[in-house]
């Protein structure tokens, strides 16, 4: 049902660097909150806290290495159908990472609608991996084209969803997955079993997930071993693969 209200700001901005800067940027983490299907409001101001506990874990992570995270935050909550305005609007934030920091990797790292966003713009130029989180994605309807896949061809693609989720149906995350995986082999997916939309039963290790993934895919590190299996193994295998309790707890292979 449509949201009436103050339509949002005029624009999409970044929110400040979590945490402490480095001293010199190698690679961008956008973080994108998760919003509603169709809305003229204003952002909840919560929203962007739902992904801030991430962008900690990835800035601490990533330091060393270079890594800067921002949120992203939207012009108004709702997707809006074909305006699609939180992918809008993180298009406009990949533009905005080039003309603050130059030529340097980005990752979308998006939550609920926020993964839809992160999904559907990953083919911009800076973008080199597209992280989404319990993805809000459109049913299936015949009158419809389906979601796009192919702009996310060359970029590596992680989704996690946990398969208690009663916000957002994980079935849905894995049908998309596996249009991807057709058009591009680098693209896999996590069940996180008995957990629900939030994933708060197993936060630490998707967040140990998630920051294996970025500094992968923006720094060249070495995955861990069960997502480096993930990328390799065809489908379903790699699309249904469990997240393990204690992931990122155990040392690194």
């Amino acid at each position: 049902m449509a949201q009436q209200g103050t339509a949002g700001p005029a624009g999409p901005r970044l929110g400040r660097v979590i945490g402490t800067a480095p001293s010199a940027v190698s690679g961008v983490v956008l973080l994108l909150p998760g919003g509603c299907e169709t809305s003229t409001r204003r952002p909840w101001p919560l929203a962007a806290g739902t992904v801030r506990a991430l962008g900690r874990r990835l800035a601490q992570d990533g330091r060393e290495a270079g890594l800067a995270t921002h949120v992203v935050h939207y012009r108004c909550r709702g997707w809006n159908g074909a305006q699609a305005q939180p992918a809008e609007d993180t298009a406009w934030a990949a533009d905005e990472v080039v003309r603050r920091y130059g030529d340097v990797p980005v990752c979308l790292a998006g939550v609920d609608m926020g993964g839809r966003a992160a999904l559907r713009t990953g083919g911009h130029p800076a973008v080199t991996s597209v992280l989404a989180i319990a993805p809000w994605l459109p049913e299936d309807d015949v009158a419809a084209p389906p979601e796009p896949v192919k702009q996310l061809v060359g970029r590596r693609v992680l989704i996690v969803h946990g398969t208690n989720d009663e916000r957002t149906d994980p079935e849905l995350s894995f049908r998309f997955a596996e249009r991807a995986k057709k058009a591009n082999r680098d693209v896999c997916r996590f069940e996180v079993h008995s957990d629900g939309h939030r994933l708060h039963q197993h936060q630490d290790e998707v967040q140990a997930l998630a920051s294996d993934f970025v500094r992968g895919t923006l720094f060249g590190t070495d995955f861990a071993r069960p997502l480096e299996d993930a990328l390799a193994a065809p489908p379903p295998l790699g699309l249904r693969m469990p997240l393990a309790c204690g992931f990122g707890r155990a040392s690194r292979r």
